[in-house]
């Protein structure tokens, strides 16, 4: 059984990937081809935002983002400690410093009533990130940022397809940015990422650093990066994109299955009011997610832990004088959490085994 199944995938759409690869290596430009444009376009329309600039990987994104915002040493962004490290270590890659808010219990998502109390003059940003699948309240969120003059970045590397309110992730903020790493719901065939923004001025910076920090050759007004996405891996895109709203409709199907057959033998995921939510991972909560996990594993189910250890715990980030209790919601998360299989794929039969084989081990009293 697979945690995350790209075969199938591949599989079904397996002459439209073939057919878009094979395109670029019949014209061979493999770095800034054509359909970077297209794919930026496609996504652009996806989104209904004004600009979509993709880069080489998420992580990428982000830091580019933050330069093109001018966040640097003496400045400070504010995000989450229940992430993965990309969230927070781009902040310390610019030289600004990670400031950490604690989330809400039921979604995972920032707290959005914590975030005014982190705020100082040094605060330039808010990072939230749309974890698992769902968006937090943005509208709160970026009350909070335009009282306070600060800009607000999605980190939607997990929730490209979801909608708040009908407005979809990546479209809600000044700026935001995606992954297109392999196993997120709209994934290439190696690393990937994109950046999505109405602002005009800002679209043209984040292009200029994205390309060594300049959009015309060998004229380089800002310090740049070579944060480029390869061609081949914009083909892939494309060739998947058509597919997505199915993949989104079915994420949410064998989602809602796995909560009605489990929600009274472990915490299933909550959706919040407005939100959809593409299940980039199915997460459930038991107290000991441990036993669950290896007894699984004997049934032959995969699993996985995101994430295992909150970012304030982590060593890199000793130096921001946070003590190891201080996000008490997000620590008991981090011990919590464990990750079912979801793919839009999953045939109901592999799904009724996993609900089987959880319900059997925490009904016998394991957790």
């Amino acid at each position: 059984m697979e945690f995350i199944d790209l075969k199938t995938q591949y599989r079904l759409h397996q002459a439209a990937i073939d057919a878009r690869i094979h395109a670029v290596l019949e014209h061979g430009a493999y770095v800034m081809g054509p359909e970077i444009a297209e794919c930026e376009s496609e996504l652009s329309r996806f989104l209904g935002v004004r600009h979509s600039i993709s880069v080489a990987n998420g992580t990428a994104a982000l830091e580019i983002v933050l330069r093109a915002l001018d966040i640097g040493p003496g400045h400070e962004v504010i995000t989450v400690p229940f992430t993965w490290i990309s969230t927070a270590e781009v902040v310390g890659l610019v030289g600004a410093r990670p400031v950490f808010v604690d989330i809400e219990p039921d979604h995972y998502n920032i707290d959005p009533r914590q975030i005014e109390a982190a705020i100082t003059p040094r605060t330039r940003a808010i990072i939230p990130v749309s974890l698992f699948g769902q968006m937090p309240d943005f509208a709160e969120i970026n009350r909070i940022a335009a009282r306070h003059g600060l800009t607000v970045i999605e980190d939607a590397a997990q929730s490209f397809g979801a909608t708040q309110h009908g407005r979809p992730s990546g479209s809600v903020t000044r700026v935001s940015t995606t992954s297109f790493f392999p196993a997120k719901p709209l994934g290439c065939y190696g690393d990937g990422g994109a950046i999505f923004t109405a602002d005009d001025g800002l679209a043209d910076r984040i292009r200029a650093i994205r390309t060594h920090g300049g959009i015309q050759r060998h004229h380089h007004p800002l310090l740049g990066t070579n944060g480029r996405f390869d061609t081949l891996q914009a083909a892939v895109i494309l060739a998947k994109l058509p597919h997505f709203p199915s993949e989104v409709e079915a994420r949410g199907r064998i989602g809602t299955r796995y909560s009605e057959a489990l929600k009274d033998v472990c915490v299933t995921p909550a959706i919040a009011p407005g939100n959809t939510h593409v299940y980039a991972q199915y997460t459930i909560r038991v107290p000991d997610r441990d036993h669950l996990g290896a007894e699984l594993r004997k049934w032959g189910i995969p699993t996985a832990v995101y994430y295992p250890k909150c970012l304030h715990e982590q060593p890199v980030f000793e130096g921001c004088g946070h003590q190891a209790g201080d996000f008490p919601v997000a620590m008991k998360a981090s011990r919590e959490v464990i990750s079912l299989p979801m793919h839009p794929f999953l045939a109901e039969s592999d799904q009724d085994r996993i609900i089987t084989a959880v319900r059997s081990i925490l009904c016998a009293g394991g957790t």
